[in-house]
């Protein structure tokens, strides 16, 4: 293809494209493609300028509303005033230096979009930088994999109301409909939409794990193949539990390898892989003092399967110490993945709640949830219930004091409490699942064992406590040691 710009269309050349993408990988590619299919004239880019010309072929007859530009000079001057440009190209240091490079191309309005997983940080970062230029800059978080980003994604959009303004018309079309309900919102400024993506991504881990750890107790403990739990759980997929995640997992568990013909979840290594965002949601929580302890537990998971050499030469060397016990009925497996699943989530909309208050972006956690019901990798019929929870009767703003949630969780944790016990006694790890269990048990009891913690500080610390009646800051009269 020659340099410059090619366009297909002579109402796109006359006119200018609607909306650039800059970086033709997987999603970007796909996003583009949805734009086109929605209307939109798309001019796009990639740094690896040979990429643009087959995925032009490829597009078909999308190509008639697609610009190629293998310049950044000319994939900017392609674009309608004032441009919205979206970024899908590897967070951090390509991000920063593809700002700086198109900078002096740009004109006042102009809006720039990194829709790529990026640190909230980061995001922030370059919203102040951006202040004051004319320029605006937007982080977005796109969840749904490369079929979402194709067909409809959920998109979690912050930055300014101008550069909001400019965009919804698109976002709103190329978005994932719920009962006719685009699942895209802009949620605040700066990071706020990068960091919603990112707590999204802790409750999907937490979510995946929780599944990981019910296969587990059936394959290890109740002899169970891969396709007798794959038929459970596209049983489950009819009642409460129903979600991607259990789709995929049902549909994962019944596939076959064509090498050797066996389910293809017995040939994979039990190492998982993780990309940060888990950590990050870890990170930020801890930093804000709230519990996320499903989410650490679904962490840790990932961080301890890395440790296999480790695993294979402790199987046969540490005792069982296991006890008999019945295999939980599938009744009471599915109830403790419901009642883990709201905990996880009310876990993942306590950070939200936080980072509201602390980075002042008033995120509507109602809006949240709705934006989630479709298109997104945690969507499922229980984001529906907790929609209906944030707009009502909501004691503390914490979800599960929501009357609806108290009764799931009343239904659900005698479940929890039999499927964790005889994980416990059969010696198969639920690290997640106990981990709801804890802190359920730990948010249910008015006076908790801080006191103890608060005592033993003092004694070897003189850190102070303060006691159960008066203000103030006190110190034991504590027994010497023997």
């Amino acid at each position: 293809m020659a340099t410059g710009t090619q366009a297909k269309g002579g109402a796109a050349e006359a006119t200018g494209a609607d909306i650039g993408v800059y970086g033709l990988g997987t999603m970007g590619s796909a996003l583009a493609l949805n734009l086109a299919d929605s209307g939109f004239t798309v001019a796009v880019s990639n740094r690896e300028a040979e990429w643009i010309a087959p995925f032009l072929d490829e597009a078909g007859p999308l190509a008639e509303r697609l610009i190629g530009a293998e310049q950044l000079e000319d994939f900017v001057a392609a674009i309608a005033r004032p441009r919205s440009i979206l970024f899908m190209i590897p967070s951090g240091a390509p991000v920063d230096a593809m700002i700086e490079a198109i900078k002096p191309l740009l004109d006042e309005g102009d809006t720039l979009i990194d829709g790529g997983n990026a640190d909230f940080h980061d995001t922030r970062r370059r919203s102040a930088a951006l202040e004051g230029t004319g320029l605006h800059f937007v982080g977005m978080g796109v969840s749904g994999g490369e079929a979402g980003a194709r067909n409809g994604p959920s998109m979690m959009v912050g930055g300014s109301d101008h550069s909001w303004e400019q965009f919804k018309p698109m976002a709103e079309a190329i978005a994932a409909q719920f009962d006719g309900s685009p699942c895209v919102a802009h949620l605040g400024p700066d990071g706020a939409g990068h960091f919603v993506k990112t707590v999204h991504n802790g409750i999907e881990y937490a979510d995946m794990q929780m599944i990981a750890e019910v296969y587990g107790l059936l394959r290890d403990a109740g002899g169970q193949g891969a396709v007798e739990i794959g038929n459970l759980f596209a049983e489950w997929q009819k009642g409460p539990l129903s979600s991607y995640l259990i789709e995929v997992s049902a549909a994962a568990l019944l596939s076959v390898d064509t090498q050797t013909g066996t389910p293809m979840v017995d040939v994979i290594r039990d190492q998982a892989g993780q990309k940060g965002t888990g950590r990050w949601t870890l990170i930020e929580a801890l930093k804000m003092g709230q519990s996320a302890n499903t989410i650490e537990a679904a962490v840790g998971a990932r961080g301890w399967s890395s440790e296999k050499a480790v695993r294979e030469m402790a199987e046969p060397l540490l005792p069982e110490g296991v006890q008999d016990a019945p295999l939980p009925e599938a009744d009471d497996l599915e109830m403790a993945l419901l009642a883990g699943r709201i905990i996880g989530h009310a876990q993942g909309f306590r950070i939200l709640s936080a980072a509201s208050e602390e980075f002042e972006w008033s995120l509507d956690m109602a809006r949240i949830s709705e934006i989630w019901r479709a298109g997104c990798i945690i969507r499922s019929a229980l984001l529906d219930e907790l929609a209906d929870a944030f707009r009502g009767e909501l004691p503390g703003g914490h979800l599960i004091l929501a009357p609806a949630m108290r009764k799931r969780l009343e239904d659900s944790i005698p479940a929890l409490r039999r499927v964790v016990a005889a994980g416990a006694l059969l010696g198969v790890a639920l690290p997640a699942l106990s981990a709801a269990l804890a802190w359920y048990d730990s948010m249910r009891r008015a006076r908790g064992t801080a006191n103890m913690i608060q005592a033993q500080r003092d004694f070897f610390g003189a850190h102070g406590f303060e006691r159960t009646e008066g203000e103030g800051k006190f110190h034991g009269t504590w027994n010497p040691l023997p």
